[in-house]
């Protein structure tokens, strides 16, 4: 596909859950010439539910966009891509997240005309990935943190209280949201890509290079150190994106190793539990492209 020939707009999703990896992830594809990264825009974009009006993406369309800095440097309401949006939200919550999500995707294009790819990371929504639009092209990342891993990062704080089976609560967590999402994402008729974080983590250069090669771009060695290069627009999301400190280059966290959950481990000898994991995150950056038109 040429350059001319390339959809107008162009929509990368990291979907997944939260604590898996999707900021690193989203930080790295943003350091890319190609790629434009706008952090959980779906959650500032969509309309707040009631008792939410107080909390962050809410407030951004009042009097916080005055006071919170984006990523590209400039505060919120003077961002060339966030600025007029946010102006332009609070008279038009009435529009669908799709019309939302569009009219940024224009904003976009016009400030980065070199950006192949816009970036959204908000691991929660499931309505954008079934967006059909005329002129738009999505494709969507499934990330997904080993079980153990995911398990042992989400009971700190009950082991901390000395909760009893910490781990519970986590591990039904993690079967349930990564069956569901895994089976929607799939019938969302795009193509899917399926990343493990482990993988990125403990090989970054070899899985940015899948990464790179299925959405049809070069490789950048910039993506290797995130928050030396950034050409994101993020306002929301983990504070992590924020701190230049944590984002210096990608690792892996394995304290688990150190402590590994027993309840998790045994859940991984029941066949499905185990299936899934190697499928979602051991299995070599596999991609569905039998959806895709």
């Amino acid at each position: 596909m040429t350059a001319n020939s390339l959809p107008r707009r162009r929509l990368l999703l990291i979907r997944g859950l939260g604590h898996s990896g999707t900021t690193i992830l989203d930080l790295a594809l943003g350091a890319h010439p190609q790629l434009v990264g706008l952090g959980e825009a779906a959650r500032i974009l969509d309309r707040p539910a009631p008792g939410d009006e107080r909390r962050g993406p809410a407030q951004l369309r009042r009097e916080l966009r005055f006071k919170r800095s984006c990523t590209c440097g400039a505060v919120a309401a003077a961002c060339p891509v966030w600025g007029p949006m946010l102006e332009w939200l609070p008279a038009h919550d009435g529009c669908s997240l799709a019309e939302k999500t569009m009219r940024l995707l224009d904003g976009v294009k016009k400030h980065h005309p070199e950006a192949h790819w816009v970036v959204d990371s908000f691991q929660d929504d499931m309505v954008l990935p079934f967006l059909k639009e005329p002129d738009l092209e999505i494709r969507i990342v499934h990330l997904t943190r080993d079980l153990r891993s995911w398990v042992h990062s989400r009971s700190r704080d009950g082991r901390r209280r000395r909760q009893w089976l910490p781990g519970l609560k986590p591990l039904l967590r993690w079967c349930r949201v990564n069956a569901r999402q895994a089976s929607r994402l799939d019938s969302s008729g795009w193509p899917v890509f399926r990343l493990g974080y482990e993988q990125l983590a403990l090989d970054p250069e070899a899985s940015l290079r899948r990464l790179c090669q299925w959405l049809d771009i070069d490789f950048d060695a910039r993506m290797l150190a995130p928050a030396q290069h950034s050409n994101s627009h993020i306002l929301s999301g983990n504070r992590m994106r924020f701190d230049a400190s944590r984002g210096q280059s990608i690792h892996y966290d394995g304290a688990w190793l150190q402590q590994p959950s027993g309840l998790a481990q045994l859940a991984l000898s029941l066949p499905w539990v185990a299936r899934m994991n190697r499928k979602l995150v051991y299995s070599e950056n596999s991609y569905n492209e039998s959806n895709s038109d």
